[in-house]
Parts: structure tokens; C-alpha cells; sequence
């Protein structure tokens, strides 16, 4: 496989995507300049393998591997089969286990249907229904407090699973993160350098084991903490939201490399 100039990974909600609408049209110019390039885009999300293969051929993507469910899952290029989803229901007995008192402040997608699940996301029902095919990780909503939230983490930490906050939901999972995943996808292609863009906490790691990461801010949610990598500018903040931001810091670091 020959190694291209750059590789670029990239969340989707809050970052190429809109947070509210979804929509990620401002940055099709930039995307398409990629193609040309042969640079290749990573989605990586913690959306599932449907929810990602449809996004996928839609933004012409189809050509290059995606990352699912935080890391959890890495898609091979072209249209393929869906995971097993033996580890969700794994994780979903685990999360059971938990005591009543903490669980019941926890609603997952395996807690609700396809209605619940697009009442949850603003997504259409067609759409909430591939959201819900989990394999690997439960995103849920807390509804308790900080204190029984610290509780409910450090319970399911106890049994083996991790809690990561991803800005819309409590995402639980088996401990990959989004950065294992790149790390796979980068040896694949021979260590090119990176860009890796995202918004939330869940996307930390990936950002500051970039060549050049990026953070794009969120207005609906708290910015986040100062990364390593911030004070010699290897990490950056975008001034942009959504994907006009994600346009603008692509643009700017991709045509550095030809």
C-alpha cells in the first residue's frame, strides 16, 4: 500500500458535522480537494458500522477505512459486513449488574427503541435504527447526579468497563479508544504524518497523538481542558464551530504537504 502524504481522522458530531443539524456541506470543497490528493479521510466516530458506511459513501469516502463506536471497531474500506455484536450484549449484562440505585440513572440504547433513540439524537427513525445496531459500546444518557455519576462510573469501571464522556452521551465501552484504533489504521498506510479533529473528551487522545491535532469547539458544551501539544502549537484550537471549522484547519494544514 503506498504511503500518502498525509492522513487526516476526523470525528463527526460537533466537528465535520453540525452538532444540531448534522450537516456537513461546508466542508465538501475541502473534501473533495483531499480526494484529488489521494489523502485519505478516517471517519472516526462513535457511530456505529451502519451509521458510518452511510455516511461514508455519502461523503465519497468509500475508498478509505473508518474507525466505529470509539475506537471499538475498525471498518475496512468498501462496503463489508457488520460487526458481531456479541461484545454489546456482553456489556449490556455488565451494565445490569450495577446497583438499582445507580442504575436507574442511566438510559441507554439498549434501555429505549428506535423511537427513543431518535428522540435522544434528533436523528430521523431510519437513521436512529443503525444508531442503535451496536457491537461494541453503550452511549446512554445520566440523568442523576455528579456524585451517583462518579458512583455509576467507578461501579462499571470495578467490572471492567469504561465510561467516556463523548459531549452528547456517556458512552460505556471495553477500554479501546479512538487513539488505538489510529495508531492500527496509521501502521496500515506506513506512518504517514496526521491531522486528527474532534470536540470532545473522547477525542483527546486521538488529538494529541497527531502530527497536528485540532480541537474545534462546541458552543454546546464546556471547551476542553488544555492538551499536551498546545503550547508549541503541534495542538490547535480552531476559532470556527462544526464544519466550517473543520474546512478552515484542514485547509490550512493539508497545504503544507503536497
Amino acid at each position: 500500500m503506498t504511503t500518502p502524504p498525509l492522513i487526516v481522522f476526523t470525528d463527526l458530531d460537533g466537528t465535520l458535522l453540525d452538532h444540531e443539524t448534522y450537516d456537513w456541506s461546508p466542508a465538501k470543497p475541502v473534501l473533495n480537494d483531499l480526494a484529488e490528493r489521494g489523502i485519505p479521510v478516517i471517519l472516526t466516530s462513535s457511530k456505529t458500522a451502519p451509521e458510518i458506511a452511510e455516511l461514508r459513501s455519502a461523503m465519497a469516502l468509500d475508498a478509505w477505512p473508518a474507525i466505529c463506536e470509539n475506537g471499538a471497531g475498525v471498518m475496512p474500506a468498501g462496503a463489508g459486513e457488520l460487526p458481531d455484536r456479541a461484545p454489546y450484549f456482553q456489556l449490556r449484562e455488565v451494565l445490569n449488574q450495577v446497583p438499582d440505585a445507580l442504575r436507574q440513572h442511566y438510559c441507554g440504547f439498549g434501555d429505549t427503541d428506535a423511537v427513543g433513540v431518535a428522540e435522544a439524537t434528533g436523528l430521523p427513525l431510519e437513521s436512529a435504527e443503525k444508531a442503535a445496531l451496536r457491537a461494541f459500546s453503550e452511549p446512554g444518557v445520566w440523568t442523576g447526579t455528579n456524585e451517583d455519576r462518579d458512583a455509576f462510573v467507578s461501579a462499571l469501571a470495578a467490572l471492567g468497563v469504561t465510561a467516556r464522556d463523548g459531549g452528547r452521551f456517556l458512552t460505556l465501552g471495553w477500554g479501546r479508544m479512538k487513539s488505538d484504533a489510529m495508531a492500527e489504521v496509521l501502521a496500515m498506510y506506513g506512518q504517514p504524518p496526521s491531522i486528527a479533529l474532534g470536540d470532545a473528551p473522547n477525542d483527546i487522545e486521538m488529538i494529541q497523538n497527531a502530527t497536528h491535532g485540532v480541537i474545534i469547539p462546541n458552543p454546546h458544551r464546556a471547551p476542553l481542558s488544555p492538551l499536551q501539544g498546545e503550547a508549541e502549537g503541534r495542538v490547535i484550537r480552531e476559532q470556527l464551530a462544526g464544519p466550517e471549522g473543520w474546512a478552515h484547519a484542514v485547509r490550512d494544514i493539508s497545504r503544507r504537504y503536497k
